[in-house]
């Protein structure tokens, strides 16, 4: 028996190694990073484009590039409660002015990270609009309490199978999440901890309403299982925030260094192929960035 238990960890732990292999960084950023963590305020969502094999298996389930959301935290000194701020110490042991995230990640569980780690990643801002200060740190305090919980193995087996024809497996391997429609029961888990704590101040992300006797409305909370990333996105009640690498430069579109050739591009690879062929390549030279999200 400890033989076997000891066989199917080493097999999920390959398992997630395939599933959390990073791609090469893009060769430009699409946002600009330093602006966009200036910018963020506690309890915003950040939601971001992973590069990894599981990042394109949800991208494929959600019809959305965004795989992976994350809940800000602010710094530590940024929560009051004095006892969820211990919390916080206890799962991060830096330097108290960074700025933190609160996300479920394949492999690891529900974690306390630094910004920075999404440096070179594309991201966009999802800021709850009108949330109350009482009710910010409320929902801080419901995350900050989800930390150390596990992640959900059957979901990371689903995914796995994604990477596989699906007419060639087993029956029995065929989980109930193939079986469903899209945008149904196929929803990833990162967002399910963030989903939670917004309805425990019962502020809305994509609620049911239903219209009721005498011309009201009464609204309904979906299942938090049910979310993905991108709803958050698609949610009426939050802003979206978005600072693009070359923000700046949109009002002098006009000036932007467009290519002359006049070619269309079906993906950046073609283009950084051509480029090498003309000798002027440039970029990142296949170097890869540390601290993929997976598991969304």
């Amino acid at each position: 028996m400890w033989i076997g238990e000891k066989i199917k960890n080493w097999l999920v732990d390959k398992l997630i190694e395939l599933l959390i292999w990073d791609k090469d960084l893009p060769s430009t950023p699409f946002c600009d990073f330093e602006q966009t963590r200036f910018e963020l305020r506690p309890c915003d969502v950040l939601l971001v484009e992973g590069r990894s094999r599981i990042s394109d298996v949800i991208k494929t389930i959600t019809l959305s590039r965004w795989t992976h959301a994350a809940l800000y935290i602010g710094r530590l000194n940024d929560i009051e409660n004095h006892g969820i701020r211990k919390i916080v110490r206890h799962y991060y042991m830096g330097d108290p002015d960074v700025q933190l995230l609160i996300e479920a990640l394949v492999g690891k569980g529900t974690i306390i990270s630094p910004i920075t780690k999404y440096q070179y990643h594309n991201l966009r801002i999802c800021r709850p609009r009108g949330l109350t200060p009482h009710d910010s740190q409320k929902i801080v305090e419901h995350a900050v309490k989800c930390v150390g919980m596990g992640y959900n193995t059957r979901q990371l087996l689903d995914l796995a199978r994604f990477l596989f024809p699906y007419g060639v497996l087993p029956r029995r391997w065929r989980s109930s999440l193939f079986e469903k429609k899209i945008g149904d029961s196929t929803r990833t888990i990162c967002s399910t901890m963030l989903a939670e704590a917004f309805a425990a101040v019962q502020f809305p992300v994509l609620p049911f309403v239903q219209s009721v006797e005498g011309g009201e409305f009464r609204w309904f909370n979906r299942n938090s299982s049910l979310f993905i990333p991108s709803d958050f996105d698609y949610s009426p009640y939050f802003e979206i925030i978005k600072y693009p690498f070359f923000g700046d430069d949109l009002a002098i579109y006009r000036r932007l260094p467009w290519d002359k050739t006049g070619v269309i591009y079906s993906d950046e690879r073609q283009i950084q192929l051509e480029m090498i062929r003309n000798g002027s390549v440039h970029g990142n030279n296949g170097k890869k960035e540390p601290g993929e999200p997976a598991g969304e």
